[in-house]
């Protein structure tokens, strides 16, 4: 996933910029490791809010479009329009039904239409001004339809014990936040904030992989380690011995630690009346 540039001065720049660019070896595979963790319980939760056959679907910050292929493939849903700051792993992968936009999800004139289904994951956790981006996401969700975001949530890496591995869990959200603006204390707000933006049916739900040796979502925080270990090591909290530890022990079959969870938060736009459209 790619989003726009932040705004804030004291930051050295953006996600896909400052860390995580798409141009680096790998940074695909990163996003799969990903993928492969979150993407049966996104499209579970999917399918459940109805997306099908004749939904026309959103996927914002689409990544890799793995989302996307499978709302085609497996909810037969009649298109989906990707969207991402860079497109380079959607083009890769092209897709009968599948249309791909390279597009500044934060520019005010960005307005792709109207759909059955909007989506986000790990998007708005990366990006200035989020309320404002809940409204504009909200607006571009057809009547009837759904708005589903997904981010980060960490349950207890703040009061764990202090190990190698909540040493850099804790520097990484700090040196994400210092250098592209990251923030995911404002998560819990979901279901507040579409409740503002005007919908209705507002409900959340967490889901946390567990972390087993090998398994998709230790690779993504080791990888995501490695492509974000300046920015770490640059708040003091965690050296690069401590990265290293932290690396080796999510690969040790002793590991017992909690990794970070996705919160997904959903809201319906109403449907319309006649009185909508005045007399």
């Amino acid at each position: 996933m790619n989003t726009a540039p932040g705004g804030d001065a004291s930051r050295d720049g953006s996600y896909g910029e400052a860390v995580f660019r798409p141009e680096q070896a790998g940074e695909g595979d990163r996003i799969d490791f990903g993928a492969l963790a979150y993407d049966d319980t996104t499209m579970a939760r999917l399918r459940a809010l109805g997306a099908g056959p004749g939904w026309h679907c959103l996927d914002v910050g689409a990544g890799t479009g793995t989302v996307s292929r499978r709302l085609l493939d497996e909810a037969g849903v009649a298109s989906v329009l990707a969207v991402d700051r860079d497109v380079r792993f959607l083009t890769g992968r092209p897709a009968p039904g599948l249309s791909v936009l390279e597009a500044d999800i934060t520019a005010p004139d960005f307005d792709p239409g109207r759909f059955r289904l909007v989506h986000a994951r790990f998007v708005l956790m990366h990006l200035p001004d989020r309320e404002r981006m809940i409204g504009a996401l909200a607006e571009l969700v057809a009547p009837g339809g759904v708005l589903v975001l997904s981010d980060a949530i960490d349950l207890t890496t703040a009061a764990a014990p202090v190990t190698a591995y909540t040493q850099v869990m804790r520097a990484m959200w700090r040196g994400l936040r210092d250098t592209i603006g990251t923030d995911i204390s404002w998560v819990p707000r979901y279901p507040e904030l579409l409740r503002a933006a005007g919908l209705a049916s507002v409900a959340a739900e967490i889901h946390v992989p567990p972390l087993l040796p090998g398994s998709p979502i230790s690779r993504f925080w080791a990888d995501t380690w490695e492509r974000a270990r300046d920015a770490i090591t640059a708040t003091g909290l965690a050296d690069g011995p401590t990265v290293d530890a932290a690396i080796r022990y999510l690969d040790r079959p002793e590991c017992a630690a909690l990794s970070p969870g996705m919160l997904t938060a959903w809201g319906r736009k109403p449907e319309e009346t006649p009185d909508d459209h005045g007399p």
